[in-house]
Order: structure tokens, then C-alpha cells, then sequence
């Protein structure tokens, strides 16, 4: 088991490239974000995609329509819970490191318990492995120890906040923290959610991310054989080099493509914006707009609880929004929803990717 920092020169010539070509990534996200004044609008779509990939990691499987319903109705299903407990985990932790500019042992047993609903906290019985699904053959003792654990997880914690014990590019620290924090595997459940919500917050503590949206789970997905391969390897025979290279990839490339997303939103978001003023004048306001986006589905107490508007008229705007084509209206059971079409079909696409 690994003890940061590591004292030795893991920066290659190769990885010194890669991560300045992920930085340059990052950063052009960072400064993209600012492009919707509205930093919900982000969150909200963002966090709910990475939800819903962080959770098909771990196999829990949801459809986009399940997600963007429960985001405001209060009937879901089990995985669908499941995801918004991680949504919510994520931007609890998102608050928590602004506010403190700190990341605590707290900070992840909080995180690990709104995932899993539970309060088991750190490991404390002996027995737990790791085996492969398909042979069901153990290919990694983690820690069993509470105090081994407990020291693990303190020294990494140290590692994090302590920028000065080791002058490695902070991506490249990202990777070393994943690793860690995966192979001390600290909870009977939910270590791989949490240390996926561990990168995101990390690249916030370190002013490198202003909003909680660079999430790495779709990359995992797409290339979860080599994931796992390479966090084995470097615990069997501290192979570094493959493994960094494989994060400063995921954050590379998703990075990238989160960019264009966003900057895909606020395409939409303009067009909104042009037929409503076109169309709707007398009801036009950037506020209504804004709304509009903050979920692909809405109702009618979203427009009065935010717009300040009585039942009535909140019903009337999203009945002239339904019949000039931006929102359609779906009934569900008793309730009434409105969905806006260009919004929902442009993330369906991007979820299903």
C-alpha cells in the first residue's frame, strides 16, 4: 500500500505533454462556464449526467426520461434514488469545499453516507475484498484494519490540502489521489462514487474548476477494462506512467467535450430567447428563460415559487410556451409537466452517447 507523497520523479516527458494539453483543456472549461449567467443551469444538467454515468460504473442502470421526471416529481424508482442521492452528495461536497477550502475526513464520510443512505462510516470488520465480476476470482486485498484504514485515509488527506509536500502538476496528483483513494477502500459500499466525487472536488479545492462539472464517469464507462487493469497494475507493480496517462486523458478529452456541451446550452438557450421575444413579447423576461432551462421538465410551481407569479399566470405562460413549440405539455397521472423539447433531446443525445 502506497504512502504519499511518493519522494521519486513519476513525471515523465510523456506525462509532462499529456498534462499540459489536459490543463489547457480544463482551463477552456473553466473560462466556458461563464458563458450562462445562471450557474444552476449547469449544475443541474450536469451533475444529473454524471449522476446517472458515475452510477452505470457500478452498474445501477436509469433512462434520461426517469431522471429529468424525478427532478420534479417526488415518485421514482430505487435506481433513480440512487442517482439522486449521488447528485445530491456531489453538490453537498461542492459547498462544503468552497466554504472551507479544505477537504476533511467529515467531508467524505458525509459524502459516502447521503450516497449509500447509511451511516456504517469506515470499515470496521475484517473480510473485504475485491474480485472479478466475471470469475469471481480476488484480485485485491484492500486495508482491513480500522486504524490501517484511518491512517490511510489521514496521510492522503494530508496529501490533498498540503500542497507542499510534493511539487507534481495537480492532474497528475488527481490520478496518485484516485489511486489511493480507490486501493484504501474505505467503506463497505459506495468507494468508487465517492472517490469519483473526490476528483471533481479536488480539482475545485485547487482553483482549477470554479463550478463542480468535469466529470470523468462517461470516459470510465467507455473504458472500464483499462480502468480497472490499471489500477491493478500500479498496486502490483507500481506501473505509474500507463495509469496517469489514462486519467490526463479522461480529464483531456471530457473536458473538451463538457466545453461544447455547455457552449451547445447556451446555443439553445439564445434561440429560446429570440422565439419567446418574437413570438411572446408581452411574456418575455430572461428570468422566464432562464427557468425554463434549469430542468428539461418543469411545472406549474416552478414558475411561481421563482418568477413570483400566481397560479394562473404561471399556467397561462407555459400554455403559450406549449403552443408556439418550445415546451410540450405531458400529463402524468394527476400532474401536469412541461417539457422543453429542445433542451431534453439535446441531453438524451449527449447521455446516450
Amino acid at each position: 500500500m502506497l504512502v504519499l507523497p511518493l519522494k521519486k520523479d513519476i513525471e515523465t516527458k510523456e506525462i509532462l505533454k499529456k498534462s499540459i494539453k489536459a490543463n489547457s483543456a480544463l482551463a477552456k472549461l473553466n473560462g466556458i462556464c461563464k458563458i450562462i449567467p445562471n450557474q444552476m443551469i449547469l449544475i443541474n444538467a450536469l451533475t444529473l449526467q454524471e449522476a446517472k454515468d458515475s452510477s452505470g460504473v457500478e452498474n445501477i442502470i436509469t433512462t434520461h426520461d426517469e431522471l429529468y421526471l424525478a427532478s420534479v416529481s417526488e415518485k421514482f424508482s430505487k435506481e433513480v434514488k440512487e442517482v439522486q442521492n449521488y447528485k445530491e452528495a456531489l453538490i453537498s461536497g461542492f459547498e462544503k469545499v468552497k466554504q472551507n477550502k479544505i477537504i476533511t475526513l467529515n467531508d467524505i464520510i458525509k459524502i459516502q453516507s447521503i450516497i449509500t443512505q447509511n451511516s456504517a462510516g469506515i470499515r470496521k470488520q475484517l473480510g473485504t475484498v475485491l474480485k472479478n465480476e466475471q470469475s469471481d476470482e480476488i484480485i485485491y486485498t484492500p486495508p482491513q484494519s480500522y486504524d490501517e484504514i484511518l491512517k490511510l485515509l489521514n496521510n492522503l488527506l494530508l496529501y490533498i490540502n498540503d500542497d507542499s509536500l510534493e511539487d507534481y502538476d495537480y492532474l497528475v496528483k488527481m490520478a496518485l489521489i484516485h489511486f489511493q483513494f480507490e486501493s484504501i477502500h474505505p467503506f463497505y459500499d459506495g468507494n468508487g462514487r465517492s472517490g469519483r466525487i473526490l476528483n471533481v472536488l479536488y480539482l475545485v479545492l485547487k482553483d482549477l474548476l470554479e463550478l463542480p462539472i468535469l466529470y470523468l464517469s462517461s470516459y470510465i464507462i467507455k473504458h472500464k477494462s483499462d480502468y480497472y487493469r490499471l489500477l491493478q497494475e500500479v498496486r502490483a507493480k507500481q506501473s505509474y506512467n500507463e495509469w496517469i496517462l489514462y486519467m490526463l486523458d479522461a480529464i483531456e478529452i471530457t473536458a473538451n467535450d463538457t466545453a461544447n456541451l455547455i457552449e451547445n446550452i447556451e446555443k439553445l438557450m439564445q434561440n429560446t430567447k429570440s422565439k419567446v421575444q418574437k413570438n411572446l413579447p408581452k411574456i418575455y423576461s430572461k428570468d422566464l428563460v432562464e427557468v425554463l432551462f434549469l430542468h428539461p421538465y418543469t411545472k406549474i410551481e416552478t414558475l411561481v415559487d421563482r418568477l413570483v407569479l400566481t397560479r394562473q399566470t404561471a399556467s397561462k405562460y407555459l400554455k403559450e410556451l406549449d403552443n408556439i413549440g418550445i415546451l410540450k405539455e405531458v400529463k402524468i397521472g394527476r400532474n401536469r409537466y412541461f417539457i422543453n423539447i429542445e433542451l431534453f433531446e439535446y441531453l438524451k443525445k449527449e447521455i446516450n452517447k
